[in-house]
């Protein structure tokens, strides 16, 4: 389940995938209710700073029963598992790697239905039944459990071609939910084409696979463009795919999936979906979306419902390692001297670091500059190459230390942003947003960093790892 000559096998299943990481597991082998108790685990990891895969065993559904699938989320929290099943073994530099790798394509195989793992069973009328899914409750406010992993496969009906993205869908009844695809997503836009022939839009919904597999399938293309290509060259090679069940080679699914779910979208049919929760971590608005009539429900042997903790690192981190990609093309292309862009979780998606070696004048400002172009980002803060973008106690000293408000701020007024900014007064579209320059120019005099004599610091640094077993340690204050 590895990378083997830089790629990724990701045939085998998520269980295996799962068994393959060992004790970095978190296994719940007691029953564990859906609704509110898996996510309020993930949670509460979350506040220790933990970070594992959670693999939930017996999850309890509504009614009090134990699902017949498994549960796994907390799949993407770890940004360094993210990179290890991705093939990267150096997290922190992971915006270069997928800068250059989003670049690449390989396109996919197709295997017949007989060979896919995700045919191997077909649930069809009245044994499709959605309920029977472990699908959570994930926090107070929510309607009911929610798909929170399904990516959602549709086709533009002129040229053919296909879209794949994570979209939530809200379980109203058997073979009836919401599927929310943002008005201006890809998926949206092939929607209203089918709808203004008069037709249903077909969608293919598959949960769960390899985690290189559902974030490589993520990467940002341009309308229209098939996921499936992109996805082999983050993944080093062709994704195998297999004809759904019941639209064929026009829609075609990922062969090792746990689950695809297909339905219909039909014109003019919507109902309500929501509140739930946004990578912001506030409870977005319910809103109109539209309804999907489920026809079938296909699986793995023993597969297991990939579920996604929204809100919680487990959403931002697979996303961020995206943006840090794309705004390594944007930045690298005005200043050659960048070294690294970083998207910390605790900034959501709202906040870029970027790190410079000796910039001259000019060309740190060009930077940030397009940076802030991104959407999403409303601060970029530029740092020099001795200060470490993953320790936030560096980059806030490099902010205290190597910047003035009246000669190192960018301002930029009117600019895109996410609609889901909750700072946004009602109605507004666009965003203020600025770039703080806190590197040290060339010239400038400042005084010498502080460091520990080496040898001495090696010696404490020995005692330390002395001490570790000690009782006493655990009374330390962390902070």
């Amino acid at each position: 389940m590895s990378a083997a000559n830089g790629v990724i096998d990701a045939s085998a299943g998520l269980a295996v995938w799962l068994e393959s990481l060992g004790g970095q597991v978190l296994r719940v082998e007691e029953p564990l209710a859906v609704e509110y108790e898996v996510t309020a685990l993930q949670h509460a990891l979350d506040r220790a700073g933990r970070y594992p895969p959670v693999w939930v065993r017996k999850p309890q559904l509504a009614d009090g029963g134990i699902a017949a699938f498994s549960l796994a989320t907390n799949l993407t929290a770890s940004r360094r598992l993210v990179c290890a099943a991705l093939g990267l073994g150096d997290s922190r530099r992971a915006a270069a790697w997928w800068a250059e790798r989003q670049q690449q394509r390989a396109a996919p195989v197709t295997v017949p239905a007989e060979q896919a793992p995700v045919r191997s069973m077909v649930l069809e009328g009245g044994e499709a039944d959605l309920r029977r899914l472990p699908a959570t409750v994930q926090h107070q406010g929510n309607p009911g459990p929610y798909l929170t992993a399904a990516h959602a496969t549709t086709v533009d009906p002129e040229s053919g071609i296909d879209n794949s993205a994570i979209q939530r869908c809200w379980i109203k009844e058997a073979r009836r939910m919401t599927w929310f695809p943002y008005p201006n997503s890809h998926n949206a836009r092939n929607m209203r084409a089918w709808h203004g022939r008069g037709e249903p839009c077909p969608v293919a919904l598959w949960v769960g696979h390899h985690p290189a597999v559902s974030v490589a399938a993520q990467v940002k293309l341009g309308h229209p463009e098939s996921h499936w290509p992109a996805a082999g060259g983050l993944l080093g090679g062709p994704l195998r795919l297999t004809p759904s069940l019941h639209f064929g080679d026009r829609l075609k699914v990922p062969a090792d999936a746990e689950f695809v779910i297909e339905g219909l979208a039909h014109p003019g049919a919507t109902g309500a979906d929501g509140p739930f929760a946004e990578y912001t971590g506030f409870l977005g608005p319910a809103v109109d979306a539209p309804i999907c009539e489920v026809l079938s429900i296909s699986h793995r042997p023993h597969a297991v419902l990939h579920d996604c903790g929204s809100g919680l690192a487990d959403n931002l981190v697979p996303d961020n390692i995206a943006m840090e990609g794309r705004l390594y093309s944007l930045a690298k292309a005005v200043s050659p001297r960048l070294l690294n862009v970083h998207v910390p979780a605790d900034g959501r998606r709202f906040l870029a670091l970027l790190q410079f070696d000796g910039a001259p004048p000019g060309e740190v400002r060009d930077a940030l500059a397009a940076a802030l172009a991104w959407r999403r980002v409303k601060t970029a803060v530029a740092v020099d190459a001795d200060i470490d973008l993953f320790d936030a106690r560096q980059v806030n000293w490099a902010l205290a230390t190597r910047f003035q408000w009246d000669r190192d701020l960018i301002r930029v007024d009117g600019l895109s942003t996410s609609l889901l900014d909750p700072s946004l007064e009602p109605g507004r579209k666009t965003a203020s947003k600025a770039g703080l320059d806190a590197t040290l120019r060339v010239g400038r005099g400042v005084p010498p960093v502080a460091h520990p004599d080496a040898a001495a610091l090696a010696r404490a640094e020995a005692l330390l790892s002395r001490l570790a077993d000690s009782a006493a340690m655990d009374a330390w204050p962390a902070c």
